[in-house]
């Protein structure tokens, strides 16, 4: 079963390869129709059967609430009473007066899961290249979860044109990315408010991206690098070892030899061998769990292993 339920986008069809084109400058509700975001999460209490065979009597959990879909009536949650619902269509929304003055774009917006997350991705118009014609385009991202597994997160993201590689814009303390956890109510402005400290974010992570473009990495260092990337923690009964991704460490050091798009033997190359491998070939279930870690879960967090790394080499 696809993860990617329904997504829509405009341009090159993204590198999941899912998904309904769409032609530049809809408006928001054809996306939300072509996104399959044009449902509601309604809830109902919490009930259950006392007794076996399910013949007994009904009660209520009344300190729990069952998230539904308006559409099909599936389920996608049980949460606390006090779990605050983003809808599909504030995510959409959020981007209403970004994308009508704001010279923002929306590129691609869709639905995980079956509903219990959902996401929307927009061009900012912020662009730069390196070494001649490797260009890196700024977006923003708005993704949340009704099952507790995601805030509603505004995150400042980059794509790799060449290979469509996708990295989250952090500078230190998280900069670049605003949280709101579901006990809070979400407030569209104060969040654009709080993004609007940010904007820079993009100014620094340009910097860093042509400082790691300029240095030069030796295959000894490089492959370095990879190992301390590719390793994860083994927990045993009789101590904590560390592993490593032989089968990862080989795909990256191929696409940094030459198979990956652009890469160079320069610290920006490892960056972009270990965030192709995240995103186009890392072992995964199918093209939508590939696209949940990679943005969402362990492939986002590989990433950002690899940049934090990458910039101790241009300190």
């Amino acid at each position: 079963m696809h993860l990617v339920q329904t997504m829509a986008y405009v341009g090159q069809e993204p590198w999941h390869g899912l998904g309904n084109q769409l032609s530049p400058n809809q408006p928001l509700e054809v996306w939300a129709q072509q996104a399959g975001m044009a449902w509601t999460i309604e809830y109902a209490d919490v009930r259950y059967v006392a007794g076996s065979d399910n013949v007994g009597s009904i009660h209520a959990f009344p300190d729990q609430k069952v998230l539904y879909r308006s559409d099909t009536k599936a389920p996608l949650s049980v949460v606390s009473k006090r779990f605050n619902v983003v809808q599909p269509r504030e995510i959409l929304e959020f981007y209403r007066d970004l994308t009508e003055a704001g010279g923002f774009e929306l590129e691609t917006a869709g639905v995980l899961k079956g509903g219990r997350k959902f996401w929307a991705l927009a061009k900012t118009g912020q662009s730069v290249c390196l070494k001649g014609r490797d260009r890196v385009n700024g977006y923003l991202l708005l993704a949340t979860a009704c099952d507790g597994t995601l805030a509603t997160t505004a995150q400042f993201s980059s794509v790799r044109v060449v290979c469509a590689n996708t990295l989250a814009i952090a500078l230190g303390d998280s900069a670049g990315a605003v949280k709101v956890g579901h006990r809070s109510q979400f407030d569209p402005q104060a969040v654009k408010r709080q993004l609007g400290i940010t904007v820079s974010a993009w100014d620094g992570f340009m910097v860093r991206m042509k400082a790691l473009a300029e240095r030069k990495v030796t295959d000894a260092a490089a492959e370095a690098f990879f190992r301390k990337i590719l390793t994860y923690p083994i927990s045993t009964p009789e101590a904590s070892m560390i592993g490593l991704n032989e089968r990862g460490l080989k795909a990256v050091q191929g696409l940094y030899a030459g198979q990956g798009k652009g890469a160079t033997g320069t610290a920006w190359g490892l960056v972009n061998s270990i965030t192709e491998y995240v995103d186009h070939h890392r072992r995964a279930r199918s093209d939508d769990h590939r696209l949940d870690a990679a943005w969402f879960g362990a492939g986002a967090t590989l990433k950002q292993k690899a940049w934090d790394e990458a910039l101790k080499l241009v300190a």
